[in-house]
């Protein structure tokens, strides 16, 4: 029988010391502070060897989030697997700015309960999330992923959110309808960027992470080319993009007729989501 701290130790000669803190704290039930404060504590037959599991599939670098089978996100807890994008803290950025624009609707003179479109929802992370945080919101997300949409629909069944899912690739099965948000994070890895063979990404679902285009912007261009369509006048577009992508993003909304464009920044000072809305010709910019 092991204790923690044998537990411990032995995990960090395969692993990230943090990894092998989250993942027995996680499978304890104990935050990483007690683990520590409490090595000499012994770990039953069974936690140690479903921990000895853990390292191992970490150790071939399986994300931890796909170890436990779901990532915090916006302080909720989303069902993750090999199908989805794992949420990363960096997309919330997209929940705030959208919560933003919608406080107290005073960014539109909406007359109905506003609409949502979501693209590519994947875990149904963002698209749950505004469901919960706007109650008042129709949400409707859409995934070419019938795999990924399976873990969405949990998700919000989990959280009680109500979110009407739809099979589609970007706007193909929208016909009529009109929305007063659009938001997406899109593939946006370029094709033969080496990062796609390194670390978690080697886990998450390629077509999450690139369209295979050479600069990785032919699905943005794709969502910024279709959106006007789709939104209703004074309506925003939203979506994330790589760290270096800011200017290029900025330039195709202004190409395409967007007002109010800017880039927010996370934490780092890193451009990471880019903003435009959608004006009647007759406007001018806000």
């Amino acid at each position: 029988m092991a204790t923690i701290g044998e537990a411990l130790a032995a995990a960090q000669s395969q692993i990230d010391r943090q990894d092998a803190q989250y993942l027995l704290a996680n499978l304890t039930g104990s935050s990483r502070a007690f683990l520590l404060a409490h090595s000499e504590r012994d770990l039953s037959g069974q936690q140690a060897a479903q921990f000895a599991k853990h390292v191992a599939a970490r150790a071939t670098g399986v994300p931890v989030a796909q170890i436990l089978g779901s990532r915090e996100f916006y302080g909720r807890n989303f069902a993750v697997n090999e199908h989805v994008l794992i949420p990363r803290p960096e997309t919330e950025i997209l929940v705030e700015q959208a919560l933003v624009r919608f406080s107290g609707n005073k960014w539109l003179k909406i007359a109905v309960l506003p609409c949502v479109l979501d693209l590519g929802t994947g875990s149904g992370a963002i698209a749950v999330t505004l469901a919960l945080e706007l109650p008042d919101a129709k949400v409707t997300a859409l995934d070419q992923s019938l795999d990924a949409l399976r873990i969405a629909e949990q998700n919000a069944h989990t959280l009680g959110a109500s979110v009407t899912f739809i099979v589609s690739d970007w706007y193909r099965a929208l016909t009529d309808k009109k929305f007063d948000l659009i938001v997406a994070n899109p593939p946006y890895i370029a094709a033969h960027d080496p990062h796609l063979s390194q670390g978690d990404l080697r886990f998450e679902p390629h077509m999450a992470l690139t369209d295979d285009s050479v600069d990785g912007l032919a699905s943005i261009r794709c969502i910024i080319t279709g959106a006007k369509a789709l939104l209703h006048d004074g309506g925003w577009l939203m979506f994330e993009h790589g760290f270096d992508q800011a200017e290029r993003c900025r330039a195709l909304l202004a190409q395409n007729g967007f007002a109010a464009i800017a880039s927010v920044s996370d934490l780092s000072g890193i451009p990471r989501v880019t903003i435009g809305q959608h004006l009647p010709l007759s406007s001018t910019t806000v």
